[in-house]
């Protein structure tokens, strides 16, 4: 018997997976690794994944596939919508705005709108030709969420929408925008003037500003909305008026899985990388890979790998189990995207000038993970979670 360490970056060994999810998973790879992995490069460049892509992978049934039948879906459970987020990550982070659309947003839709909104845009979700987007962050506004200026105030029969919004994934191509307004400005606390509305991009007065340049994620669309007197009819509001906030909170545990899943594929796709480079690579007569300096590092970061998979696995378990595990969710996205951005330059030493040049994936790793500790809440702001979890 072996005693050789399987990083399992191809998510081969999941006991919880039925025949189903790996068919849906194998399908979905062949999918990417035709109609993806060729393009990505220059979707890199273009700073933009084309909606086309979008529509093809509507088309094939991956997008929103835990809809219900009766809208066009699939009705699937927890672990479509993780695999679906997971190999979109192997091909690269910059596809992370087709998992925001159908992983994050959409499901404000379908947990609270009416009959009547689901019926008009879920066709268009998982078809690809409609593009959803969340406006939380302001510029004066991000995890301190309450403290949000864009206003909603009721004038007959509609709302007029005022403020701007920044750091929007898929700013670009949205072609409708779940947008965070505060509906009664003197809310006490003012999370409770907190709603959501639904506003499509053609509606008069909103506008795109500028898209913005990150330093990783160069193909996901991020960039700044403007709202100047948008009228939008009462029908609009997603959920109950001053309810805003709790919706927001209720979708954050499945929010935080998938941001910890991703990192997580992340680590291990670097690590095997790495692992196999070093293999490769020889310097003074011998691999790399026999120095102990080398062996050390990669025996630290295998172990972390290790424990980051264990802990993703238990909290996919008790997530489709319906728990509140709002806590050890927080210990995870914190833990594990600040491991990996911590393992991104340490593989990338390891590579040595190569890992520097672009056309190595270490390179692009090591700019798209930074960001990972900072959205779907802080890891500061985790760290807060978790103090109180224990009575602080």
């Amino acid at each position: 018997m072996s005693n050789t360490i399987v990083v399992d970056s191809k998510n081969t060994n999941r006991s919880y997976y039925t025949e189903q999810h790996i068919m849906f998973r194998d399908s979905l790879r062949r999918f990417l690794d035709k109609e993806a992995k060729p393009y990505y490069e220059q979707w890199e460049e273009d700073r933009l994944i084309p909606q086309s892509f979008w529509r093809k992978m509507g088309d094939q049934g991956f997008l929103c596939p835990w809809v219900e039948e009766k809208y066009g879906g699939m009705g699937a459970d927890f672990l479509f919508t993780l695999i679906l987020s997971e190999e979109l990550r192997r091909v690269g982070a910059g596809l992370g705005g087709i998992g925001v659309h159908s992983s994050i947003v959409a499901p404000y839709l379908h947990n609270f709108g009416t009959e009547e909104q689901k019926q008009k845009y879920f066709p268009g979700l998982m078809s690809g030709d409609t593009i959803i987007a969340v406006a939380m962050t302001e510029p004066g506004a991000g995890s301190d969420l309450a403290s949000i200026q864009t206003t909603a105030i009721k004038d007959g029969d509609s709302y007029i929408i005022n403020g701007q919004k920044t750091f929007i994934s898929n700013g670009i191509l949205s072609g409708l925008i779940v947008v965070v307004c505060k509906t009664d400005p003197h809310a006490v606390p003012a999370h409770k003037g907190i709603s959501l509305f639904l506003v499509e991009s053609d509606t008069p007065g909103f506008s795109r500003g500028r898209k913005l340049d990150k330093v990783g994620m160069h193909s996901q669309d991020t960039s700044e909305l403007v709202f100047e007197d948008v009228r939008v009819p009462a029908s609009n509001l997603l959920g109950v008026e001053g309810g805003g906030f709790y919706h927001l909170m209720k979708e954050l545990q499945q929010e935080r899985i998938i941001a910890a899943a991703g990192s997580q594929i992340a680590a291990e796709d670097m690590l095997n990388m790495t692992i196999e480079y070093v293999k490769e690579r020889k310097a003074f007569g011998q691999s790399i890979g026999s120095f102990q300096n080398t062996q050390f590092k990669l025996a630290e970061m295998a172990t972390q790998v290790h424990l980051g998979r264990t802990l993703v696995d238990s909290l996919v378990i008790k997530h489709m189990e319906g728990q509140d595990i709002n806590s050890e969710v927080a210990m995870a996205k914190w833990w594990i995207t600040d491991n990996t951005r911590k393992m991104a330059p340490e593989c990338m030493q390891l590579h040595g000038g190569y890992g520097y040049m672009e056309e190595y994936k270490i390179a692009r790793y090591y700019r798209d993970v930074a960001v990972a500790p900072i959205f779907a809440g802080s890891n500061e702001i985790m760290k807060v979670i978790i103090a109180k979890g224990l009575g602080l």
